[in-house]
This record gives structure tokens, C-alpha cells and sequence, in this order.
């Protein structure tokens, strides 16, 4: 069985709940950025034993937050030793509206992942784009990179739609089995 780690940053919840999902989908270790930026005791060590690492970030002004973009940049260490070589890499955002610039946060998640000479994994599902679809089926945004959560802003995390979350499980689950069927 293979190691994943999902990192990730919340500001309100909603990423959190998003994060459990996909955590739950690849029966990952979850490490939670802090409100400063920075990470519990031990976790770049976690990281850096980890098989696969799935980025959590909510999108906020068209881009990840900046506590995960300061765990972004404190990651170079990781890059110089080429720590993350080869693993596998998955990511996810949320943001308020449907679209919210996601694609922008999710290129950003892509690229840490590529720079750090790792493999990406994409949601890898068919959208929900039919007349009859609605937001309880999965992938009801549509996203191919990886996965887009709609949070609404005037709602708890336990009112991100159904779709979404089955769509984080699922996620999870794709992750992790690639890791293990390339680690085999």
C-alpha cells in the first residue's frame, strides 16, 4: 500500500471538509497548514516518506492562498535536494462560486508538482454536463486537472454539495491507486 499525504490549507472549513473527503477516498494522512503558513513538527519528513502528496488549497483572488503559496515556496528545499522526485501529485481547490478562477489555482498546484520532478494525477472523471445533470453528481464543474469544489460563501462546509464531496472521494481514490500500481 502506498503513503499519501494530503496537504492543505483552510481558511474557513470548507477546504478542511474537502480535504477529509479526498484523505478518506485514498486513506491518506492529512497535514494541515496553519493560519501563519507553516506546518505541524515533523511534517516535511512525512512529505518527504510520502509515495504521493495531494495540494489543498481554497482559490482566493484567482490564485492558492497565501499560506499555502508560503508552504509552496518553503517546499524549495525540497526542490534542491530533488526530495519529491517521481512521486505522485494531485491537488484540489474550492472558491465560492462555480468557477471562481480555480483553473488558475489548479495550474499553480500542477506546476509546484512538476517542479518538483513529480508525476500528476488528473480527476480522470467524464463531467456532469448533461440537461438532467445536477450538483449532486459527480463532477458536476466539470474539472479534468483535478478537482474543483464549490463552497457556497454564505454556507457551513456541511453544505458543500454531495457531487462534490463523492467527486473528492473519488479523486482520493485515483491517487492513490496510481501510486500503488507505479510503486509495485
Amino acid at each position: 500500500m502506498s503513503k499519501i499525504v494530503v496537504v492543505f490549507h483552510s481558511g474557513y472549513g470548507h477546504t478542511r471538509r474537502v480535504a477529509e473527503q479526498v484523505a478518506a477516498g485514498a486513506q491518506a494522512e492529512l497535514l494541515a497548514i496553519d493560519a501563519e503558513g507553516n506546518l505541524p513538527e515533523g511534517a516535511w519528513d512525512t512529505l518527504a516518506a510520502a509515495d504521493g502528496i495531494i495540494f489543498g488549497t481554497p482559490t482566493y483572488m484567482g490564485g492558492p492562498s497565501w499560506q499555502f503559496k508560503k508552504f509552496a515556496d518553503a517546499s524549495s528545499k525540497a526542490w534542491f535536494t530533488r526530495a519529491w522526485q517521481d512521486k505522485v501529485f494531485g491537488g484540489f481547490t474550492c472558491s465560492a462560486s462555480l468557477i471562481g478562477d480555480k483553473g488558475a489555482t489548479m495550474m499553480a498546484l500542477q506546476t509546484l508538482g512538476s517542479q518538483h520532478g513529480g508525476l500528476w494525477v488528473s480527476l480522470g472523471l467524464m463531467p456532469s454536463n448533461a440537461t438532467a445533470s445536477t450538483r449532486n453528481d459527480v463532477n458536476s464543474l466539470g474539472g479534468s486537472v483535478g478537482l474543483m469544489v464549490q463552497c457556497p460563501s454564505d454556507a457551513g462546509a456541511d453544505q458543500i454539495p454531495q457531487g462534490d464531496l463523492d467527486t473528492a472521494t473519488r479523486y482520493g481514490e485515483r491517487v492513490a491507486a496510481i501510486a500503488a500500481r507505479l510503486r509495485a
